[in-house]
Order: C-alpha cells, then sequence, then structure tokens
C-alpha cells in the first residue's frame, strides 16, 4: 500500500486501541489519599524520560528533518516538566521530595531507547505516545475540572496538550515520507502497537498495584 493509504490503517489501529485505553482510564477512580498533586508528581518522571528519549534519538539521527522535530520536542518535554513542577509548588508539594522522578528507567523508555530505525521510533515515539498521552491527560483534565482545580485543567488543555498534538501530527507527516515500503510499514505497525501494549500493561499495574488512576501522560 501507499504511505497515505498506510496511515489510513494506522490511524484506525491506534484509533481503537486509544479508545479502549482512554475508557479505562476513565472508568476508575484514584484510591483514598491519592488526589490531584499526587497524580501530577507522577508526571514528573515522564516528563524527563520524554526530554531524555528525545535527546538520545537526537545525537544519533542523520535525518534533518527528524532531528530538527526532536529538538523541539526535546525542549516541549523539559518546559512541561518545569511548568508542572511549578504547579506542583503552588500546591504545596516540593517537587525536588518527590522521588519517583528518578530510580530505574520504566519499560517504556527501556523500550523506545532500544528502537534502532527512523521509522520505528517516529511510529513509537511522536506517532503514538504523543496520541496515547493527550488521551490521558484529557482524562486528568476531565478529573481536575471534576475536583475544582481549574488552573492544573488549563495548564493541561491550553498548553500541554497542544504541544503533544503538535508532536503527533509532527510524527505523521515524517511517516508519510518514511513509512513508503513494505518492510519501512511493517517496522513502524509494530513498533506502534508494541508502544500500546506496554501503555496498557504500566496502566493496568498503576491502577491494580498503586490505585492511580486518571495520571496524566507525557
Amino acid at each position: 500500500m501507499n504511505a497515505d493509504e498506510f496511515l489510513d490503517e494506522l490511524d484506525q489501529k491506534v484509533g481503537e486501541r486509544l479508545a479502549r485505553i482512554g475508557t479505562a482510564a476513565g472508568a476508575a477512580e484514584p484510591r483514598s489519599g491519592i488526589g490531584i498533586p499526587e497524580l501530577l508528581a507522577t508526571a514528573l518522571k515522564k516528563e524527563l524520560e520524554a526530554t531524555e528519549e528525545a535527546a538520545l534519538w537526537l545525537t544519533t539521527e542523520t535525518d534533518v528533518e527528524v532531528k530538527l522535530a526532536l529538538a523541539r520536542q526535546c525542549g516541549d518535554e523539559a518546559r512541561h516538566y518545569r511548568l508542572i513542577a511549578e504547579r506542583l509548588s503552588a500546591l504545596g508539594v516540593d517537587p525536588a521530595a518527590i522521588p519517583a522522578r528518578f530510580g530505574p528507567p520504566t519499560p517504556m523508555f527501556g523500550y523506545l531507547k532500544g528502537l534502532g530505525s527512523t521509522v520505528e521510533r517516529v511510529a513509537a515515539g511522536q506517532f503514538t505516545r504523543e496520541a496515547l498521552a493527550k488521551v490521558h491527560n484529557q482524562a486528568f483534565i476531565d478529573y481536575c475540572e471534576a475536583q475544582g482545580d481549574a488552573e492544573t485543567a488549563r495548564l493541561y488543555r491550553d498548553v500541554i496538550q497542544p504541544d503533544e498534538g503538535h508532536h503527533h501530527e509532527m510524527g505523521r507527516r515524517i511517516l508519510a515520507r518514511l513509512a513508503t515500503t513494505e518492510e519501512a510499514q511493517a517496522l513502524a505497525r509494530a513498533a506502534a502497537m508494541r508502544t500500546l501494549e506496554i501503555a496498557e500493561e504500566l496502566q493496568d499495574i498503576a491502577r491494580i498495584k498503586l490505585g492511580i488512576c486518571r495520571a496524566p501522560g507525557c
């Protein structure tokens, strides 16, 4: 199939999985003792990993368009981290005291870091994970609004979400150029699907073991 046909197929496959993830994300409430500050704190590690991932890929990428896209994403994710840290401070939480920022890398980071080809990285990172972030962020926005925290909801709705949408669309444009062969399309498809599989696994673990639901993405 040509690149446009492939992207239509990928949009459909990814969209179906995202709908399932979004339904699960909004179907439960955080357990007692977990509120907006605790959910917001989980985003710090995600933003750090997203920044580092883009930076790592940037150093080995030879495609100039992709290199510049990664540079933009790296800066955006770092800015998100600082904005979230500022919001936590306003809510009375010291970001420097949140241990979850450090520790071992997440399975998602480990998978994405290991991807070797540009088409896989774009499909998994910018195209899929950024679309996934929008789904998780919307569940978090809805929760913030239900809890009466309009300022945190505004931060995600008006600042972070548009960036994630830009990253996703940027990935889609690059895939239209890169995913023109059967081999490239197979790599992109597999990378996107595995990213969503890991996301579902992590979402289930967070809900069952930690009682964390409605947490934002990155």
